[in-house]
């Protein structure tokens, strides 16, 4: 045995030294209260384990499209995608929405192709609508990846930090009223 496998077989055992006896503390020395359990008093009462710790509902389904592939992409083609991607979110048919396409950035490995979905409630009373709420896309084309790769595709709600990847995150009307409102709320706060 030479002496670099000398070391990296101490050290795992190191490492598996120090992940067993801090599983011991977890299970036997902490001090429970009403409000603190321990990892396997958790387990006993639930039906997860340390292998499954995430809670998935069978009821929750993310819908989504085939995206573009990078030998395919266009701009064009990347507007009739969003199109049926919308489609699949649930909404109400009193809004509408509108698809801008912003500009294009290049960088060294990719570029980056920005697109604003601008969504409304207009109505016959009030056909321009006081407010509108967007959603920002954004379609990332590599350059170093093989033509066939997916393109990634990301968005983010105006005003929010989060970002969604399609097929992972479920589409809230909520949100776009939220955004209308608020804006609607600042335009009543300001005085001409």
């Amino acid at each position: 045995m030479s002496a670099e496998e000398a070391y990296a077989d101490q050290a795992k055992k190191l490492v598996d030294d120090v992940i067993e006896a801090s599983i011991k503390r977890l299970e036997t020395g902490i001090a429970l209260t009403e409000r603190e359990k321990t990892f396997e008093s958790i387990i006993q009462q639930s039906e997860t384990s340390p292998e499954n710790t995430f809670v998935r509902d069978e009821n929750f389904v993310v819908e989504n499209i085939k995206w573009l592939t990078i030998g395919d992409y266009s701009v064009a083609k990347a507007e009739e995608k969003m199109h049926e991607y919308i489609k699949t979110w649930q909404y109400d048919v009193s809004w509408l929405y509108c698809i801008d396409f912003l500009g294009a950035e290049e960088y060294d490995f990719d570029s980056r192709y920005r697109f604003r979905v601008r969504w409304s409630i207009p109505t016959r009373r009030k056909p321009i609508p006081r407010a509108t709420a967007s959603v920002y896309f954004s379609f990332v084309v590599s350059k170093i990846k093989p033509k066939h790769y997916p393109v990634d595709t990301y968005y983010v709600y105006e005003t929010h930090k989060l970002v969604h990847k399609p097929g992972q995150s479920r589409f809230r009307e909520k949100w776009l009223k939220d955004i209308i409102e608020n804006k609607v709320m600042m335009m009543q706060m300001v005085e001409f």
